[in-house]
């Protein structure tokens, strides 16, 4: 895993300052080494975390194919880097190393665009063509890696992070009407493709696109499509079960220590129980977990529809049962908060606040031993693991179900900051979306909507999650590998009827009944509870005195956006506010959180409003 950045200007006007300004920026997602590849109107960028073949795996990697040459910069991983290989190996090319740095890019010089079809990884690359004068550029179907970008007359900025992005004085950390409303209406959400800066645009995922003299076309390469499910029951049970162990064993792959975080779910607990059982076929050392919580957790825990219960009594019955070394790190609210600020430099964005950073805290401790590590999102996505695919009024209502109403968000706004008109705002995007979805004729009601909805969460909730995984491990030269996060399970879950998803009327039913014998019968049955959050009073008093300290601080214009009055009526109101600011995890404390992490990012990216 790395980060990965280069410009082309067909005017020539590249600088040197600029161009190490730019990979200073990356030193974070790639600490151990780091490369440049300057041409006549091009310079492409690398910062590497070393996974795999250390000496054979340098970047930008060049491949002279006779009269053409490619140079690659490549963030990610294969995980069927050895059957692309033997392929291109019947072709005639030959390896010096067993990375897949090479593999791809000699794939890219046998294939073309086509090679995205024959990937089964999570990546972000781009690849200069000297002969050509093109730049090839593309994202991994699912999402999993980042890549903005920035066009210009006769140029373009590319980079794994907007940061990288905003050290070229080319582009201004300029915000507009519709950037304020991403920020204030969906945030952390945001629209696929939208980088919040003015300008500044992204890959979405299965994207791809090829800059020349004449601008950046984008083609789709993947999509989510509608088939008939043909596997009856048992079939279906047998799939799914190859499906998630397959990607799980082949994950594994590491030069480097790898760990596996645990919170005692169902999605985490099938994952470390695929890899302790694979550690201990192999022979090797025990396999490490790590789970997180915080001060005091179990004595103010508040049970709710999203969080039915608590992990640690879960956690340990796993450890034992998979014998695994395993660490729990217990994080303070002080810590907390003062990471949200650190939360908000990895992201470029507001974001989940301690949601986000204690996420960012828990990364740095396992880094301490650790390099790789495998984590269970995207399971509920896929699998309709949420309360919202479950309760027919929420999976029928006609809005975000993670953000059912954006009263609050409107209440918290001064009239007049935002412009037009916010509910049509959001109602436009979640259309889009909800029109995408591809159906089969024969759908049934309840199986056209549950289409809806996965894509729904698919490109909305899920890669608000991606996004917050790949910046607060990658901040942390950590690589968290997603095995739910396989584009053939995806596929396979979006085609499957409801009944059989849902087996048995449970979250993740399918799920569940396909993994019965790896698991703890507790664990197997356990109701959803998502990633663990503080519920600690201290924490909310905390950034409740912040955002009050804030509204008196001239020097951003954020005071001037917001209604005290709304934040007063909060605070006095307390934990009585039910409704959350987004999903499971965000309710009040989080507002005030999200407003502080707002007025940090003002202040650190010196942000302009326009």
């Amino acid at each position: 895993m790395c980060a990965i950045a280069g410009l082309v200007d067909y005017n020539n006007n590249i600088n040197n300052d600029t161009i190490l300004k730019m990979l200073d920026t990356m030193k974070r997602r790639g600490p151990d080494a780091s490369g440049i590849y300057k041409s006549e109107n091009t310079c492409i960028l690398h910062s590497r975390l070393i996974v795999v073949d250390p000496e054979n795996g340098k970047q930008p990697m060049i491949y002279d194919n006779g009269d053409t040459k490619y140079i690659l910069t490549y963030n990610g991983e294969l995980y069927n880097t050895e059957e692309i290989r033997r392929e291109l190996v019947l072709k005639g090319y030959s390896f010096t190393g067993h990375s897949d740095t090479e593999v791809l890019l000699k794939a890219y010089a046998e294939w073309g665009s086509y090679c995205l079809q024959k990937l089964n990884g999570i990546f972000a690359f781009a690849v200069w063509n000297e002969k050509e004068q093109t730049l090839f550029m593309a994202r991994d179907r699912i999402g999993v890696k980042p890549f903005f970008f920035y066009e210009y007359k006769d140029g373009i900025i590319f980079a794994s992070e907007i940061k990288t992005l905003l050290a070229n004085p080319k582009i201004k950390p300029a915000v507009d009407k519709d950037g304020l409303n991403e920020i204030f209406l969906l945030g952390p959400a945001r629209t696929g493709g939208n980088g919040i800066f003015k300008n500044i645009c992204e890959l979405k995922p299965g994207e791809y696109g090829v800059f020349n003299r004449y601008g950046v076309k984008k083609r789709t390469y993947w999509s989510l499509k509608a088939a008939p499910h043909t596997d009856n029951l048992s079939r279906t049970i047998e799939k799914t079960r190859y499906l998630i162990t397959d990607s799980i064993k082949r994950q594994l792959v590491s030069d480097v220590p790898l760990c596996c975080f645990l919170s005692g779910g169902l999605d985490s607990s099938i994952i470390s129980a695929v890899a302790a059982a694979e550690y201990k076929e192999r022979g090797t050392s025990p396999l490490t977990t790590y789970s997180v919580d915080y001060e005091d957790n179990q004595k103010y825990f508040q049970k709710s529809l999203f969080q039915p219960n608590s992990d640690s009594s879960y956690i340990e019955m796993m450890r034992e049962y998979i014998r695994s070394s395993h660490r729990n790190v217990v994080l303070e609210n002080t810590q907390l908060v003062e990471a949200l600020h650190d939360a908000v430099c990895a992201r470029d964005l507001p974001g989940m606040t301690d949601i986000d950073s204690s996420l960012l805290l828990f990364c740095g401790d396992i880094k301490k031993d650790f390099t790789v590590a495998l984590s269970g999102e995207c399971a509920d996505e896929i699998f309709g693991g949420y309360p919202w695919y479950h309760n027919e009024d929420m999976l029928f209502e006609n809005t975000f179900p993670w953000s059912r109403s954006i009263s609050i968000r409107k209440m918290v706004i001064k009239d007049g900051v935002l412009g037009g008109d916010a509910d049509e705002y959001v109602h436009s995007r979640y259309m889009d979306t909800v029109n995408s979805a591809d159906k089969l004729p024969t759908d049934s009601k309840i199986d056209s909507r549950i289409r809806e909805m996965f894509m729904l969460n698919f490109y909305w909730f899920m890669q608000t999650l991606l996004d917050r995984k790949d910046r607060m491990s990658m901040y942390n030269g950590l690589e968290v590998r997603v095995p739910f996060c396989d584009y053939r399970i995806a596929e396979y879950a979006y085609n499957m009827p409801w009944h059989l998803k849902s087996l048995e009327g449970r979250e993740k039913g399918i799920v569940r009944e396909a993994v019965k014998d790896l698991l703890p019968h507790e664990i197997i049955w356990r109701k959803k509870s998502p990633y663990p959050k503080t519920f600690h009073p201290e924490y909310f008093e905390i950034v409740k005195n912040k955002v009050f300290n804030l509204l008196n601080d001239n020097t951003t214009p954020l005071p001037e956006m917001l209604s005290k009055k709304t934040l007063i009526d909060f605070a006095q109101e307390g934990s009585a506010l039910k409704a959350p600011w987004y999903g499971q995890l965000m309710g009040l404390p989080q507002i005030f959180a999200y407003i502080y992490q707002i007025y940090e990012w003002i202040k650190e990216y010196n942000v302009e409003f326009i």
